[in-house]
């Protein structure tokens, strides 16, 4: 069975645009750095719903047989089985190791 593991591996504020925000704002409140969670194809219990929508296109990808080695993708990760993505948050955004790991 196929499976994803997504790992939070890096939370970011980018200060330089804090100007544009209403209020000063910190590191995204859903994830930390650290953070793992499992997944088959549904959202995770506590997943942030847009970083979801930002590495789910990665996710189905994995679970289908596809993978990043072609195209604008070749050499880009040296493991066929993961994927490095983040959310499309411009002043917090987190950074994901996305890995698919299969079991017999």
């Amino acid at each position: 069975m196929k499976k994803i593991r997504i790992t939070v591996l890096k939370t970011l504020v980018q200060k330089e645009f804090q100007s544009y925000c209403g209020v000063p704002l910190e590191k995204c409140p859903c994830h930390s750095e650290g953070q793992v969670y499992f997944t088959t194809y549904e959202k995770p219990e506590g997943f942030c719903d847009w970083a979801w929508k930002d590495i789910h296109p990665y996710i189905v990808s994995f679970l289908t047989g596809g993978n990043f080695t072609k195209g604008i993708f070749e050499d880009w990760m040296k493991d066929k089985d993961t994927m490095i993505a983040c959310c499309t948050d411009g002043i917090r955004p987190v950074i994901f190791e996305i890995k698919l790991i299969t079991s017999t």
